[in-house]
């Protein structure tokens, strides 16, 4: 079942003072998190017998500080990821893994009303390309479906930003490094989504002879998808660029700002092509 977090001793509050505009703080939020585990269970949803994972105290902080966003968090689908339940929320994330036991009436409501029509936004980090990716119908709302991970927890890797100006990009600047787990992907479909960073091979190791998309946002009819690969190690989950990336990233994905996502498979070819050079190919 959902619970809720009311005391908050993980992250300093220091890190996550954030401000935000009055405007984006008049209209009230809820967000339904699911961080359940159907596969592999990532250190940062676990919840080690406390009351939240650090991912969940992460967001449920993040929210506290927005001032105008109240998470819930579950590893419950069955009880919480339905039809009659979504209609409480404006928002859901997943950091998930696997086939969720989810009833497919209720997928079938998330996909084609509460996002679709309703205009809802749907924000998933890390593993959320890992979950029902043998699905079409979620592989293709998100984005992209899992494939390996050559580039461990324990890497560092260098990351370009392809769009700077998109709220979410905005904390990364031009480049940036990071030690995180990268995934690469299967079912990706470049000429749905506007990626807005990617792996600089040329400064990778390992350097891969492909494009590796590692955050995209995309318009799902009167819906909006933001995606992040990065949130495998609980450190990132204390990394105030990568909170503060993610607040944007709410707001967008909630409607309260805009910016341009229209589809830019351009970007992805010269990716591409510009991987092949930096490996040798």
């Amino acid at each position: 079942m959902i619970r809720r977090y009311l005391v908050l001793a993980l992250i300093p509050v220091a890190l996550l003072a954030f401000t935000i505009q009055p405007a984006h703080a008049q209209k009230k939020l809820k967000a339904l998190m699911i961080t359940q585990s159907a596969g592999f269970r990532h250190g940062s949803v676990n919840r080690r017998d406390q009351e939240l994972a650090p991912a969940e105290v992460a967001m449920v902080q993040l929210g506290q500080q927005m001032g105008n966003l109240t998470v819930h968090c579950s590893q419950d689908c069955a009880a919480d990821f339905t039809k009659e339940n979504l209609q409480n929320y404006d928002l859901v994330f997943f950091y998930t893994t696997g086939k969720l036991p989810i009833k497919e009436e209720d997928l079938d409501y998330f996909f084609n009303d509460w996002l679709k029509q309703k205009g809802h936004g749907f924000v998933g980090f890390h593993s959320a390309t890992d979950t029902f990716k043998d699905y079409k119908p979620y592989w293709d709302m998100v984005g992209g479906s899992f494939n390996g991970h050559p580039w461990g927890s324990g890497t560092t890797v260098t990351i370009s930003v392809h769009d700077t100006s998109f709220p979410a990009m905005k904390p990364f600047g031009n480049e940036f490094e990071i030690k995180d787990e990268i995934y690469q992907y299967k079912n990706w479909q470049p000429e749905k989504v506007h990626v807005l960073m990617s792996l600089n091979m040329a400064k990778c190791k390992p350097s891969k002879p492909y494009h590796v998309a590692v955050a995209w946002a995309k318009e799902w009819d009167q819906g909006r998808v933001y995606y992040t690969n990065l949130g495998h190690n609980e450190g990132t989950w204390t990394n105030p660029t990568f909170l503060e990336s993610t607040k944007q990233g709410i707001l967008w994905s909630a409607g309260l700002i805009d910016a341009p996502a229209k589809p830019n498979p351009k970007v992805s070819q010269q990716q591409e092509e510009k991987a092949k050079a930096d490996a040798g190919e």
